[in-house]
């Protein structure tokens, strides 16, 4: 049997030979790391190489992503769905092994570890849902929820903002089964860390209410893994293992030296670092013994098997928890009867037509959702008395693990990445909200969600001027069209209660990617439809209000600005216009449909259009033309009351008819 050495040996040589063959890369990271990565991979790791998706396996995320070859190397090692050809197509175009981890792509890969930072927050998000699934679930003796999640991070990770958020509250959350290695090798891209990274970590994490094992040596198999059973034995608290690394180790002259950060070790380095570790294979071949070594299929495939038992337990013991929990979490499925209840309540609101805030109707939306949906998890960065993300069944995690929503405090990045980490890991619809200007701050992490196609709903209120006082700092303008150019982003602005039960609805039962709900601070009035335009809300955009014979004119409006659009068509049509009103509460929904019905909304022949919104007009070219017009916000806000806000910058029944009147005259 190989010894611990030459199976981690194994890592760094097939690092090291990937990233020679790319030319580019960072073979330090995983040199540096493949001690800790074995033990923790051979002597504790749950997993099960022949099913990636186990549902109780464990969780483990690189945070430091770019040392991608670290788990590349493990996954190929350990046996899951990933050749030595796929090392050998490392950063190549359509490969299984991308420059960083990605989601979606490499078989094992449990998120998308790009932006240093964005994995310990993802590896907090997992461990929440661990830990709220074992409370919701879990029954005496039936411990169907019981996986633990491990985190890589380095230096960058531990500057990188994000992790104070998420960390601070994982102590806060008492996160006892989340473990995390820092990579304390003292190296970053510039050089050594000591002019820009003098933090006492330990103490930092320690004042977070984490369990910190410190100066762990990096390279010591037996001290890891004391290390690693004294972190499982701390069940209330997280636990950081500081581990003491030399990057690059094995590279006889640039180890512990910035130059093996991110750059090839070169033909002759490579051959040193060969003798240096005993290594006498060829480049991207792995001796027998080795791989039977790392081999983890038969361990992986017991240890399935033998929750597979305890599941069957279970299901005799409580066959009703046990089927929501196949459909939550196995199958992730809403229940049979959610779109029949959803339908009834888009009626409701038109029936009742409620004149409210946008955001007032979404936590009606919540209320209603959420009682029918135990896996709705919500949350709000301190601001769930204005975001209006509570309802009458929200249940703390911080006070009941097995509650339903979760209080992040002044944390948008965190929160937001954390969200990523609990859609993810599985069994939960969450959602999270803060003011729409302050995605500015999240916009990594949203970005981060959309490009792994995951479900998550980013609830964004105070969405225009009509926020009002605060001033231009808090009044967003830019940002709708930000989020509606990220490509897989659903985004959904209504114009009023029924336009958001639609909203609500639709994120809901989007999988393959996050959904933005952006909401008013402001009372919107309640609209007039037909069934069949209640029916149309679902398709993005639909006419609302309509004129006799072919229009003239089309005014399109989105949220607060779809009640003025239409007593600008009554004025219009006062003074002898055709004009149809179009509300288009989700572009992208809208671009989705075919071409005909595009073709019924927006008819090409009629070519004089104006656009109403009270954010930036530049995205509306795309529907209204070159020749078109648009009354929308060119400059930033100001501080003054909503309405006299609405007024000056011109969102006024007055300028959109004079708008309107000049195109017609042009």
């Amino acid at each position: 049997m190989p010894s611990r050495k030459q199976l981690a040996n194994a890592i760094r040589v097939l690092s090291m030979d990937a990233v020679q063959k790319a030319k580019s890369g960072h073979p330090g990271a995983p040199m540096g790391m493949a001690d800790i990565a074995e033990v923790l991979w051979n002597d504790f790791l749950k997993h099960n190489p022949t099913d990636a998706k186990w549902v109780d396996r464990d969780r483990f995320i690189l945070s430091n992503g770019h040392g991608s070859m670290l788990i590349y190397s493990l996954l190929h090692l350990s046996g899951y769905d990933l050749a030595m050809e796929d090392l050998k197509q490392f950063r190549q175009l359509h490969s299984k092994t991308p420059g960083h981890p990605e989601y979606g792509y490499t078989e094992g890969v449990e998120t998308t570890t790009g932006p240093l930072g964005a994995g310990i927050s993802n590896a907090v998000g997992m461990a929440i849902a661990e830990k709220t699934l074992a409370a919701q679930f879990n029954r005496e003796g039936h411990n169907v929820v019981d996986h633990n999640t491990y985190c890589f991070l380095g230096d960058g990770c531990m500057m990188e903002g994000i992790s104070h958020e998420a960390c601070s509250l994982a102590g806060t959350l008492g996160l006892g089964k989340l473990i995390a290695f820092w990579d304390d090798n003292g190296i970053s891209i510039d050089g050594h860390v000591e002019g820009w990274f003098t933090d006492d970590t330990p103490k930092r994490f320690e004042s977070y209410g984490w369990h910190v094992i410190a100066d762990v040596d990096g390279h010591d198999p037996e001290a890891i893994k004391a290390a690693i059973e004294a972190a499982q034995a701390e069940t209330s608290k997280p636990t950081l293992i500081c581990c003491k690394t030399i990057i690059g180790f094995g590279s006889p002259n640039k180890s512990g030296s910035h130059d093996c950060h991110g750059a090839p070790l070169g033909d002759d380095e490579i051959a040193a670092a060969r003798e240096f570790l005993g290594w006498s294979h060829a480049p991207f071949e792995v001796p027998a013994d080795v791989y039977e070594g790392w081999d983890a299929k038969t361990k992986g495939a017991a240890a399935q098997s033998e929750w597979e038992a305890k599941f069957e337990a279970y299901q005799a013991a409580y066959p009703e928890l046990a089927a929501e929990f196949e459909r939550r979490v196995i199958k992730g499925e809403l229940p049979a009867d959610f779109a029949e209840k959803a339908a009834a309540y888009i009626k409701e609101c038109q029936e009742k037509g409620e004149n409210i805030a946008s955001r007032k109707a979404s936590q009606n939306a919540i209320g209603t959702f959420g009682a029918i949906l135990p896996e709705l998890l919500g949350g709000s960065a301190d601001l769930a008395g204005s975001n209006l993300t509570l309802w009458s069944g929200s249940k703390g995690i911080q006070e009941d693990p097995a509650g339903n929503y979760v209080f992040y405090g002044v944390r948008e990045f965190g929160m937001s990445g954390i969200m990523n980490g609990v859609s993810l890991h599985g069994g939960f619809i969450n959602y999270g909200a803060t003011f729409m200007m302050f995605m500015e701050y999240a916009r990594n992490a949203v970005r981060m969600s959309a490009l792994m196609g995951i479900q998550n709903i980013f609830v964004y209120t105070h969405d225009s001027i009509g926020q009002g006082e605060d001033g231009p700092t808090h009044q967003p303008v830019e940002q709708l069209a930000n989020l509606r150019m990220t490509p897989n982003m659903s985004v959904w602005r209504p114009a009023d209660a029924t336009e958001t039960a639609v909203a609500w609805a639709a994120g809901i039962q989007r999988r393959s990617g996050p959904t933005s709900l952006v909401f008013s601070r402001q009372g919107l009035p309640a609209l007039a439809r037909t069934d069949a335009q209640v029916a149309d809300i679902a398709k993005g955009g639909y006419v609302l209000s309509d004129c006799e014979g072919a229009p003239e004119l089309i005014l399109i409006a989105t949220g607060s600005e779809v009640g003025l659009a239409l007593e600008s068509a009554q004025a219009l049509a006062e003074k002898g216009t055709k004009v149809r009103v179009v509300s288009m509460p989700s572009t992208d929904a809208f671009d989705a449909q075919d071409a005909a019905y595009q073709e019924s909304v927006l008819p090409s022949s009629v070519t004089k259009r104006v656009a109403v919104e009270a954010a930036h007009v530049d995205y509306w070219y795309k529907y209204v033309g070159f020749g078109g017009a648009m009354v929308g916000m060119r400059t930033f806000g100001e501080s003054a009351p909503g309405g006299d806000l609405m007024k000056h910058f011109g969102f006024t029944v007055e300028n959109v008819v004079a708008t309107a009147e000049k195109l017609l005259n042009a």
